[in-house]
């Protein structure tokens, strides 16, 4: 038996990265798993290598930034499964620039994507789970959200907001048996890091102070991801799960 056997989890930001690991090791140990991204072509890419593997999962195309997807989206996996059980609140997107270079519109379109999306998952997920009883909130932040780090101000920003929601949503929902918690990722090999990660002095920077001088694949983030979905972790809310070879423990 799956250790999330008999669950329904949507994962969004889905189609790629670390998105699709997550969706795919769900399904791998017994989830259905709703995969929405804005892509919906990639999104459906997700489903197909789900369903070779066996597992069962649909896909929405999805703006988490956009209150009105989010109804459209959770009206429509809540008709099509009955229910949600986990929510993997995985979308986002990276912005390298100090805060003097950062113009207004891109500090809003980051915290639109990776502030208010988690905001607004969290919001409109929070009735389906009470109607099921309980559920897993499971939030991707990063070590950026713990620590700085140059020319990355309103990334960082959107981390440490993340953060600190999780914990918010800890707190005020714990007596409906709904937990949240974050994962804090550290170099990570995905999409939005292989225009960096080619070797060099440009990835030995962004390596940097991990003791483990590497970075990782994405499905080495995903068992976290799938231990705070489980009931393995059901004495767990409000926390934070770091993965990043050591990066923050120098």
């Amino acid at each position: 038996m799956g250790r999330v056997e008999g669950k329904v989890a949507v994962v969004t930001g889905a189609a790629m990265g670390m998105g699709r690991a997550h969706a795919i090791l769900l399904a791998r140990e017994g989830a259905t798993v709703a995969v929405t991204d804005l892509d919906a072509a990639a999104a459906k890419g997700t489903v197909d290598a789900v369903t070779e593997a066996g597992g069962v999962a649909r896909a929405w195309q999805h703006d988490v930034a956009e209150e009105s997807s989010w109804v459209e989206v959770m009206s429509q996996v809540d008709q099509a499964f009955g229910r949600v059980d986990v929510l993997v609140n995985n979308a986002g997107i990276l912005l390298q620039k100090p805060v003097h270079e950062t113009t207004v519109e891109e500090w809003d379109r980051i915290f639109a994507v990776n502030a208010r999306g988690p905001f607004l998952g969290t919001r409109h997920v929070l009735g389906l789970m009470r109607k099921a009883g309980g559920g897993s909130i499971v939030n991707i932040s990063s070590i950026y959200g713990i620590i700085g780090a140059p020319s990355a101000a309103a990334y960082e920003a959107t981390k440490g907001a993340v953060r600190l929601l999780t914990k918010a949503t800890a707190v005020d929902y714990a007596p409906f048996g709904i937990r949240a918690n974050s994962v804090h990722p550290g170099v990570i090999r995905t999409h939005m890091t292989e225009g960096i990660l080619h070797g060099g002095e440009a990835e030995r920077a962004l390596v940097g102070p991990t003791v483990m001088a590497r970075s990782a694949a994405p499905e080495e983030v995903s068992g976290a991801v799938l231990f705070l979905a489980s009931d393995e972790s059901s004495f767990m809310t409000g926390s934070e799960v770091v993965v990043d070879g050591g990066y923050t423990a120098v």
